[in-house]
């Protein structure tokens, strides 16, 4: 009977623990606000569905968003079709600026895409090994061995990044489209 009498004074003290610290998270390591990230979510998403819709095929273009920057890239056909995708993407609440690097080209092949994917995943895995900044700061993204890094970042972080991302083995270029901190 005692020993029951202590669990349970155990486990009332540990449950009194857990409600002390309620409320209480680990600090946050996005530098964007909770409602930044849905709206780049759903820009993105709406950027998909506006363009899908009016362009069907002779085109490959990629949204890429981040506390409310667009960053579109891809092949279209010609410079009408480029400023209109600009125009749609601009025309979605509440972009607040947007980095049009579409390429009037014939659409790149499956095995360019494949091998974007994997340069980004190389880039991601670099910035691991390095110390000087949080590499959940910075989003990547890879068209055609072009890098593109979008975040809230120091200069101090957007160099070190840069360098990385220049040094990764298929990288053409990088691009920074980067928000600085002060």
């Amino acid at each position: 009977m005692r020993g029951s009498w202590l669990g349970l004074l155990l486990l009332a003290a540990l449950l009194q623990g857990c409600a002390q610290t309620k409320g209480i998270s680990a600090p946050s390591i996005e530098r964007r606000s909770e409602a930044a990230v849905q709206d780049d979510r759903d820009i993105e998403y709406s950027a998909r569905q506006r363009i899908a819709a009016k362009y069907r095929s002779n085109i490959q273009v990629s949204v890429t968003c981040f506390n409310r920057f667009a960053l579109i890239t891809g092949q279209v056909p010609d410079d009408a079709t480029k400023q209109d995708i600009e125009r749609i993407v601009g025309g979605i609440s509440p972009i607040k600026g947007i980095a049009n690097e579409l390429h009037v080209e014939r659409v790149a092949d499956t095995g360019v895409r494949r091998s974007d994917s994997g340069v980004s995943g190389d880039v991601r895995t670099r910035f691991l090994e390095d110390k000087s900044f949080n590499r959940d700061h910075i989003k990547v993204y890879t068209e055609e061995g072009v890098v593109y890094l979008l975040g809230i970042v120091t200069r101090a972080e957007a160099d070190a990044a840069s360098e990385i991302a220049a040094t990764t083995r298929g990288v053409k270029k990088v691009v920074r489209v980067f928000e600085y901190m002060q």
